[in-house]
């Protein structure tokens, strides 16, 4: 993982602290409302085993080390019946290599300073569950959205909606370039009240 990203988890953490110490006067949590527990992400598929011939699979070289050569950030959404599903993190890593650091407050995987004994990391990956896909690779060679999936271990229904910046995409899903900025959301069922329309801000 990146300086600027370990950066970004720690500052996630302070503010996770800070929204816990508010100034309210009782010290007793709020159980969520309906709508709010309704919109709770969901766990619909783990991370998978076997990170290193998930990548083969997909046609990608996994790394000993993590490569900032040809270096860019995607982020996907994606939803079953207007509620997020949660995309793990270290997809695409090997997190039992003892190579790879966990970092806590979110979780994430990287920070690999050495190179692992065997590869340990797909050029193709997450490092935490904010839904931001790093491409870090030696190199310049585009990444899609077919291979991510094939290394998470998912298989789309016939039936999901796929949008590109806001807009409907009619092509070949697994076609789709994981281009620097873009936002993709796939939408499986009844679709949320609002489809993510960009790149989210202060997220990498």
């Amino acid at each position: 993982m990146t300086r600027h990203a370990r950066s970004g988890a720690v500052l996630a953490a302070v503010a996770l602290l800070a929204a816990a110490c508010g100034s309210g006067s009782s010290s007793t949590p709020q159980a969520p409302s309906s709508a709010e527990a309704s919109l709770a992400p969901i766990e619909r598929w783990p991370l998978p085993d076997d990170p290193m011939g998930l990548a083969r699979k997909a046609g990608l070289e996994p790394l000993r080390i993590e490569s900032l050569q040809f270096h860019v950030h995607a982020h996907l959404d994606v939803f079953e019946d207007g509620r997020p599903i949660v995309i793990p993190a270290g997809i695409g890593i090997d997190i039992m290599d003892p190579g790879v650091k966990r970092f806590e407050d979110p979780v994430a995987y990287g920070g690999i300073e050495q190179p692992c004994a065997d590869p340990c990391i797909s050029p193709l990956h997450t490092h935490d569950s904010n839904g931001v896909i790093h491409t870090e690779s030696p190199t310049p060679t585009p990444n899609t959205l077919g291979q991510f999936l094939i290394e998470w271990a998912v298989e789309l229904p016939d039936d999901a909606k796929v949008y590109i910046d806001g807009e409907e995409f009619s092509g070949d899903v697994a076609s789709i370039e994981l281009a620097d900025r873009r936002e993709i959301a796939i939408v499986i069922g009844e679709p949320p009240s609002a489809i993510p329309s960009r790149f989210p801000p202060g997220v990498e």
